[in-house]
């Protein structure tokens, strides 16, 4: 099974990108958007320079539990940039969601409270609510993150997506909310929870 079968397994159809798209990303846009793969794992991430965004991550269900994950987001920790990610909402009825949620809360990331994204998925057109959740090395403002999604999602998420799908995904400011008193309340709490 090469790559894209073993993401595509995996992952919802409404979170997939085609193979189509991904290829001309790793082509075209090779010095941004990375493919890292073995037998035993497929990560597809963009690296831009303030920041890194996990498109999609894979660990064979044959190796789960021996760390591999945990090395693959260390590698990533490493470069010292932000770290961007989304995930699919809690489904009570898929344990993998939850299971996903609690590997990214043991290796540091933060859900984004004021950060709201909900896009149309053009394979089933139907309305897809991810959540945002991020790493940061210098404790970056859900403000800065919000920005860095909006231009992965500019630079990688609708690239050349009229040509590959043959209609055009929302733009970043229907997808993508930021909710500034939000972010205050939160900040807020983190001060008085650490005075």
């Amino acid at each position: 099974m090469n790559w894209y079968e073993k993401l595509k397994e995996y992952f919802p159809i409404e979170e997939m990108k085609s193979k189509k798209h991904m290829e001309l990303l790793l082509k075209e846009k090779g010095d941004v958007y990375h493919k890292d793969e073995s037998d035993k794992h497929v990560l597809m991430y963009a690296e831009f320079e303030t920041f890194i965004f996990i498109d999609y991550i894979w660990v064979s269900s044959k190796t789960r539990g021996q760390g591999i994950g945990h090395q693959l987001i260390e590698k990533l920790k490493d470069k010292n940039k932000p770290i961007i990610l989304e995930v699919e909402p809690v489904d009570y009825e898929d344990s993998d969601t939850e299971k996903r949620l609690h590997f990214y809360n043991r290796e540091g990331f933060t859900h984004a409270q004021s950060i709201g994204y909900n896009r149309k998925s053009l394979a089933t057109n139907e309305e897809t609510p991810m959540e945002i959740l991020y790493w940061s090395p210098n404790n970056e403002s859900e403000e800065m993150i919000y920005k860095q999604m909006k231009r992965m999602y500019e630079d990688i998420h609708t690239y050349k997506d009229e040509e590959v799908y043959g209609k055009a995904y929302q733009p970043a400011d229907e997808v993508l909310i930021y909710d500034e008193a939000r972010e205050a309340d939160n900040i807020l709490d983190d001060l008085e929870s650490n005075s």
